[in-house]
């Protein structure tokens, strides 16, 4: 009961993390090469913008007020910017196998930019989606959420020792932020494989697989390919 309560008072996830992601993720697209572009430089930069402000005004500084329009907003926006990350790394990938790319330093920044868009969308995707979204997963009381895609360390940390114990969602009322979904995506991308977070659903699962391929490819393809072309 008291973790209901608990749960009922919660003032909103803040705005900024998952608002910052967003920015830097389509800044990073904007300054890709010519050649990873998708249309012109500022088309799919401007078209994020247009989505993402009504979102951005909806929940200015807290994640508090959600709807069916602002769900499928918010969903459009995470879907836009991983289907053109997904298409600058296929351009990527033509170019190293084609031979045209020659610029290995400028090879290895857009590399880097792709895959730091990668983990920032896949962040989006698993904090968008996970126990039905970041405003869901705060003003819901626990036994009304949805299933979870996560298991987090907190989610069963109740029974350990009570410094441990204290912070666990079951005594404290703790639910996953931004930020706890932006390590997923870091360790995701960098071990290609889940760390101390598992996923649970077929669709997580489904994702952070892309995910780890996405990134193995930077690192075992481009990058090597990106060090060659330095010497």
């Amino acid at each position: 009961m008291s973790t209901q309560i608990h749960r009922k008072q919660h003032p909103g996830e803040v705005r900024l993390p998952a608002a910052l992601a967003v920015l830097v993720a389509i800044s990073l697209y904007a300054l890709l090469p010519e050649g990873l572009l998708l249309g012109p430089r500022l088309a799919v930069p401007l078209l994020e913008a247009a989505l993402f402000i009504p979102l951005v005004a909806a929940n200015p500084r807290r994640m508090t007020r959600d709807n069916r329009w602002l769900r499928r907003v918010s969903i459009a926006l995470v879907l836009l910017i991983a289907a053109t990350n997904a298409g600058s790394l296929v351009l990527l990938v033509r170019a190293l196998v084609s031979g045209t790319a020659q610029n290995g330093a400028g090879l290895l920044l857009a590399a880097l930019q792709v895959w730091l868009t990668n983990v920032l969308v896949f962040a989006l995707a698993y904090w968008e989606l996970d126990r039905g979204g970041p405003v869901k997963r705060t003003q819901t009381a626990r036994p009304g959420l949805p299933v979870a895609d996560f298991r987090f360390p907190q989610d069963e940390d109740h029974d350990a020792i009570y410094e441990v114990a204290a912070s666990s969602a079951a005594r404290s009322g703790w639910v996953p932020g931004f930020i706890d979904y932006l390590y997923v995506s870091v360790t995701n991308s960098s071990a290609f494989s889940p760390t101390d977070t598992m996923p649970l659903s077929s669709r997580t699962k489904v994702l952070m697989g892309l995910q780890s391929v996405s990134a193995l490819m930077l690192s075992v393809l481009v990058i090597a390919r990106g060090v060659s072309l330095l010497k």
